[in-house]
């Protein structure tokens, strides 16, 4: 199965940083995801970026058993 990464509140939302989920697509496994983790990481996933080994995805790149596919929230903060 692929291994799903979280980042920041996408990890704190599901209570773990990295999981296995069933997919052939990034779709499917962030639907997996959402049936696993729930409300709160599905409204952290609506304003995330998606990569798969490092690159850009969205939700119809097709994923292996080898791919990561990570899960990064927004970051906000800095110096003023």
């Amino acid at each position: 199965m692929p291994t799903l990464r979280l980042f920041a509140q996408a990890r704190v939302a599901a209570g773990t940083g990295r999981d296995e989920l069933p997919g052939g697509t990034v779709g499917e496994v962030l639907d997996a995801a959402v049936s696993r983790f729930g409300d709160d990481f599905a409204a952290v996933l609506d304003v995330s970026s998606i990569w798969v080994n490092g690159v850009d995805a969205d939700r119809s790149t097709v994923v292996s058993t080898a791919d990561e596919v990570a899960v990064l929230p927004p970051v906000s903060g800095g110096n003023s």
